[in-house]
């Protein structure tokens, strides 16, 4: 569910979790994102660092510099200025607005392999949900998915919009290293992991692209926020555009809704 009004909690004694509800939701995420860039925008005396989720944004201050108190007064001040300018222009869409999920209709194409020699567990995910392996990855690149955070691991894209048919219980153990670039589902979810780590998600295809990288500015390729889909290749094409994003070059395009 969604709060009325957002819920403080506390994460020790410099950090403050604002909570918008309990679910995996566009609207709520929205809300998180917009009061993570009134933070960037404002940047208020003593705040450190923000960090987005799902469903909260993580608020990391010097109680030195600015007292509990006073933070949260400032996010109330903001959100209750944001209802202001909502009610004002009578807008779903209002800029600014905590309530809206803004879509400006572009979405990143993230090419994705899932021929089974480099989607390790296509197969047996597959069977578990009941599908040919060809049905569960024409399920999954006809989706439009939302990049919600990144978490877990440095350039970790969690999504949302995995269709039902393809919502998959995790795994009871971790199974080994995911590849770099592997594209995985799990707990109704889905996302896009950079680096090797051992999860209990399921990998079912495999991108060339790099969604994070230090050679960038800003080294995350999809903000929270953003939309994005998957466009099926096969194993040689992902051989030839992972040489290629492996120089630098981003081989994910973004395009806009015609």
């Amino acid at each position: 569910m969604r709060y009325d009004r957002p819920r403080f909690l506390d994460q020790g004694e410099a950090a403050l979790v604002v909570e918008f509800g309990d679910v995996v939701d566009a609207e709520l995420n929205a809300s998180v994102l917009a009061l993570d860039k009134a933070f960037l925008r404002e940047r208020p005396q003593g705040v450190k660092e923000t960090t987005p989720t799902y469903r909260s944004l993580l608020v990391h201050y010097e109680p030195l510099e600015v007292s509990r108190d006073a933070l949260i007064d400032w996010i109330n001040a903001v959100i209750a200025g944001s209802d202001r300018d909502e009610a004002t222009q009578n807008d779903n869409d209002a800029p600014g607005s905590l309530r809206s999920a803004r879509d400006d209709g572009a979405a990143w194409i993230i090419p994705c392999c899932y021929d089974p020699a480099i989607a390790e567990d296509i197969i047996e995910a597959a069977s578990l949900l009941g599908l040919p392996p060809t049905s569960l990855a024409e399920e999954h690149a006809a989706a439009g998915y939302r990049a919600y955070m990144y978490g877990f691991a440095p350039g970790w894209c969690y999504l949302g919009g995995l269709p039902e048919t393809l919502a998959i219980t995790r795994r009871l153990a971790p199974r080994g290293p995911t590849p770099e670039g592997a594209v995985l589902i799990g707990g109704g979810l889905s996302l896009i992991a950079t680096n090797p780590m051992p999860t209990g998600w399921y990998v079912i295809g495999r991108t060339p692209e790099r969604l994070f990288s230090l050679r960038r500015d800003p080294p995350f390729l999809v903000a929270p926020g953003e939309a994005l889909r998957f466009e099926p290749i096969g194993a040689m094409t992902f051989a030839s555009l992972d040489a290629r994003a492996a120089q630098g070059e981003i081989v994910a395009r973004r395009e806009t809704a015609a």
